[in-house]
């Protein structure tokens, strides 16, 4: 049986493909999303999973649409306005890993308040991948380590995970919708050891039950991190 989950992580796929069930324009599938994601974040606070990671706009994403990326970044500003006040009265502490300075000022403007506002919450971390990849998050480290000058026998996997975006738990588990069965460049170097649970739900049809179906499962495997 698993310890206690700490960390869960999410790969929120299927947005797009929920509109199109639909009829609808994708845009519409992202704003569900959005409001699947609010959910979420509060089934964790009652069964008590401390740190949780979304991957919300990827590297590659800047490859869609400009109004597609437009209307992503619109929609950012407008939930962070809007739950900011409810993040710090349930204590959950949000951090942003990524490469931010690719977005426009009033995106940015947005994700440093909503950061610096809930910085001293304890209760809970929110963990927002925002123009993220695990290739670009590993190049990253290591161009610090460059810039420390830190010796190369005193590069260890430690030194490396401490320059990471955020010093943060790796996740126990990342809980991938919609079908799809592959990371997509998310946490490769904090995934090491993490269990995977893929489900074909999309993501704005991910519910409670999904929830506790995926933590259900995660209790039922053993953990042997290469013993």
């Amino acid at each position: 049986m698993s310890d206690k989950l700490n960390h869960i992580a999410f790969i929120m796929d299927g947005n797009r493909r929920w509109a199109r069930k639909r009829h609808l324009p994708l845009l519409y599938g992202h704003r569900q999303g959005g409001e699947t994601l609010h959910k979420v974040l509060k089934w964790l606070g009652e069964i008590g999973v401390k740190y949780c990671t979304v991957y919300a706009f990827s590297t590659e994403n800047w490859k869609r649409s400009k109004d597609e990326i437009h209307y992503m970044m619109q929609l950012l500003v407008e939930y962070i306005n809007k739950y900011l006040d409810e993040l710090n009265r349930n204590g959950v502490k949000v951090i942003v890993s990524g490469r931010i300075n690719k977005f426009p000022k009033k995106v940015r403007e947005a994700v440093e308040k909503v950061v610096q506002s809930t910085k001293n919450n304890k209760k809970g971390v929110l963990n927002i991948a925002l123009s993220y990849g695990g290739r670009a998050e590993i190049v990253d480290a290591v161009k610090k380590i460059i810039s420390k000058k830190i010796p190369e026998d005193k590069v260890t996997e430690k030194v490396l995970s401490s320059n990471m975006y955020h010093n943060i738990p790796e996740p126990d588990l990342i809980i991938r919708t919609g079908g799809q069965m592959r990371l997509s460049n998310f946490l490769l170097w904090q995934s090491a050891y993490s269990e995977l649970y893929f489900t074909k739900v999309l993501w704005p049809d991910f519910s409670k039950k999904d929830l506790l179906r995926a933590v259900e499962n995660y209790k039922h495997r053993k953990r042997n991190f290469g013993k």
